[in-house]
């Protein structure tokens, strides 16, 4: 990690080398933009297609799952460890640990919080700065502290490419 993380920009080829030596498993076509933190990596399995932009931080004491054609933001962590609320537990130093899936087609926003034991369905979209307790199922978009549920994407999304600018039909 701390040498991908101090890597000049150019050396491209490096990056991509160290990119398939960090992690468990990754597919083709994988890039991570440094820096980059995580506990060990080998607990971090990551399919193809994927980018991660800066500051992309993995607490994988447990295993992280990450689908095909996934998209994370600037200053996204992914934490599959809590600690009890009580202080008693807390003070001999019990925590808990649980995996975290994300599916196929996934857009992390960022400044997003992904807390043990979430999965996040395929084709779902979590807005920027959510802090995601619970799953969150396919083909949505969900955003907010706690995340939830905003609506269902549907093909009427693929009419738009930002907010409110319309992209014309070539057909």
């Amino acid at each position: 990690m701390y040498e991908f993380n101090h890597s000049h920009p150019s050396e491209v080829d490096k990056r991509e080398s160290l990119i398939k030596e960090m992690f468990a498993t990754v597919g083709e076509n994988a890039w991570v933009d440094p820096p980059v933190y995580f506990s060990y990596g080998s607990n971090i399995h990551i399919g193809r297609n994927f980018y991660a932009n800066f500051n992309l931080t993995i607490v994988d004491d447990y295993t992280v799952t990450i689908g095909d054609n996934v998209l994370i933001a600037p200053n996204v962590t992914l934490s599959v460890t809590g600690h009890p609320v009580h202080h008693e537990l807390r003070k001999n130093g019990e925590m808990y640990s649980f995996p975290i899936t994300i599916g196929n087609n996934v857009w992390i926003g960022s400044h997003v919080v992904i807390n043990p034991g979430v999965t996040i369905g395929d084709n779902s979209v979590i807005g920027a700065g959510s802090v995601v307790t619970k799953d969150i199922p396919p083909n949505v978009v969900a955003a907010g502290v706690p995340c939830r549920i905003i609506r269902e994407i549907n093909d009427r999304d693929k009419q738009y490419y930002f907010k409110d600018f319309k992209v014309e039909s070539s057909v």
